[in-house]
């Protein structure tokens, strides 16, 4: 039934025609009935019209188009999900499709990907796309010099090359089977090349939506691209994303109508907010996770026993209960979700031990420990009430935690990557090749612990081009307990993704969970019914 899904997300996002979904579908073992029918589901062309009002919990006051800097749900819903695209697209059953892309291929040791692009794409200030331009946005984020987000992504290419003006090849110094969705960073969308560089200032994009205006850290307002190349998406006339970082107000904008929908609901309050027949919770299961992430080159986090000890101090279960209120479950300090292909279900779960907490302060020659922990309600929803369990928890091991609460406006900007001890959260990535080379390899720019450890690297290269699945999933094992046991995050739980649109809206059946809101992709694939 996946298989059929994923045939029929392909066909309304125009990636493959009728005949192929058809001959697809037979293949599967469909009669020509049911493959009729499913088609007629997929191509059942949503109403299109109307103003799209979202409210978005976090962004950042001093963010521009440049897509190397990305890093608030402006950029996230606004731009990749509305006025830009990828290579590729991780579909709502979160398998990769192509987009920007008509097809890819690899050679057989997945050191060369050829991918050819779709002819007569056109950006919204009506140039063509070319290959050009997928190279240039590449070479955006390489180089020793580069501060990008995707640095660490693209890190591994060693030289992109154009065969002809659709077509462009990308070699790589290693294999890497996962390649098509690293294509798929929001980082990554496809910009206009002018004179051999990246031309992003006015947020030019190929998008079912062309920006209109943009107000950092208040508003943005998109309106639907007319000649938009991908048929059955972008169905809004207009869309308004506004900043709305406290939650309460969010919630009681939705319940009031003033706008039509929004990200992170409050769990303490879901279950008296979904009794109003207007609103419709979504709840999904993806890779989203909470972190307190410390500066491993700073004193007293670059000892690893003291890190271990405050690991051990924090009670997850109590979090879960009291923070997510169930909507999600414990974490054991390393990334990968229980839904990614690798995840590791054989190592043992860290428990809340003031005990062994003491144990590695002794060991690290601490008696007791005094650290001033960094938070806000921008980190994530609760964040502030999380750090204040986690204090009184951590008090049993002789750990004092100063806790220093952060305004929401600016968070972003101001911490993260420049405090020694925060708290913040990762959407996660589908892939874990995508999730440790992003926030956890050596020199990464987004490597929030300034992390560096040879033999994580060695395996992180290793994986990539391993085609044995048995060989990947152990290597992918022991990169999960390096981080767990030796790294600089404190990962307490993984956490539901809870959006709430009006009743007003309609999506299909399925949503995507690697992201908010539909993958990030409300903007192009929901509607007013």
């Amino acid at each position: 039934m996946k298989k059929h899904q994923n045939l029929m997300t392909q066909l309304a996002a125009g990636s493959i025609s009728r005949r192929q979904f058809m001959e697809g579908s037979l293949a599967l073992g469909a009669s020509i009935a049911s493959s009729m029918a499913m088609a007629n589901q997929a191509l059942a062309a949503p109403k299109s019209g109307g103003v799209f009002r979202l409210g978005l919990a976090d962004t950042a006051a001093s963010e521009t188009f440049d897509p190397a800097t990305f890093t608030s749900n402006f950029m996230y819903a606004g731009m990749f999900g509305g006025a830009l695209n990828t290579l590729t697209e991780l579909s709502a059953n979160g398998d990769v499709i192509p987009e920007l892309a008509e097809s890819f291929e690899s050679s057989s040791d997945a050191k060369t990907w050829i991918f050819r692009l779709r002819k007569g794409v056109e950006f919204h200030n009506g140039k063509s796309l070319d290959a050009a331009d997928v190279i240039t946005s590449f070479n955006h984020h390489r180089g020793d010099d580069s501060k990008s987000g995707a640095r660490s992504l693209v890190a591994g290419i060693r030289d992109i090359r154009a065969d002809d003006k659709n077509t462009v090849i990308f070699e790589l110094e290693s294999g890497n089977v996962d390649f098509p969705y690293i294509a798929n960073d929001f980082h990554l969308s496809i910009m206009p090349a002018k004179d051999g560089k990246l031309d992003w200032a006015n947020g030019v994009g190929t998008g079912g939506y062309v920006l209109q205006s943009y107000e950092p850290g208040i508003e943005m307002r998109l309106a639907r691209n007319p000649n938009y190349w991908k048929p059955g998406r972008a169905h809004f006339d207009e869309v308004v994303l506004l900043a709305m970082g406290d939650v309460t107000t969010r919630q009681n904008a939705l319940a009031t109508g003033q706008i039509d929908a929004m990200n992170r609901v409050d769990r303490r309050t879901i279950d008296l907010f979904a009794r109003n027949p207007r609103i419709v919770i979504s709840e999904v299961t993806g890779t989203q996770h909470y972190t307190l992430p410390m500066n491993t080159t700073v004193t007293p986090f670059d000892n690893n026993d003291v890190r271990l000890a405050l690991k051990f101090a924090i009670d997850r279960q109590f979090l879960l209960d009291h923070i997510l209120m169930g909507h999600g479950r414990i974490g054991n300090d390393h990334p990968i979700a229980p839904t990614n292909r690798y995840f590791a279900t054989d190592i043992e779960q860290r428990q809340y031990d003031p005990d062994k907490a003491k144990f590695h302060l002794k060991k690290a020659g601490v008696g007791s420990l005094e650290v001033k922990l960094h938070t806000s309600e921008a980190a994530f929803t609760g964040a502030v009430d999380a750090a204040v369990l986690y204090k009184e928890q951590a008090t049993k091991a002789g750990i004092l935690i100063d806790i220093v609460r952060e305004p929401v406006d600016g968070y972003w900007d101001e911490v993260m990557l420049k405090q020694p001890w925060s708290m913040g959260y990762w959407s996660g990535r589908p892939t874990e090749d995508w999730m440790f080379s992003i926030a956890y390899a050596a020199g990464a720019p987004w490597n929030e612990t300034h992390w560096d450890n040879p033999r994580f690297m060695e395996l992180l290269i290793a994986a990539r081009a391993e085609l044995n699945q048995d060989k990947r999933r152990d290597m992918y094992r022991e990169m999960q307990l390096l981080v767990r046991d030796e790294g600089g995050a404190i990962i307490p739980l993984y956490a539901n993704l809870i959006d709430a649109h009006s009743d007003k809206i309609a999506h299909e059946t399925v949503v995507g969970t690697n992201f908010e809101l539909d993958g990030w992709k409300a903007l192009e694939r929901w509607w007013f019914a």
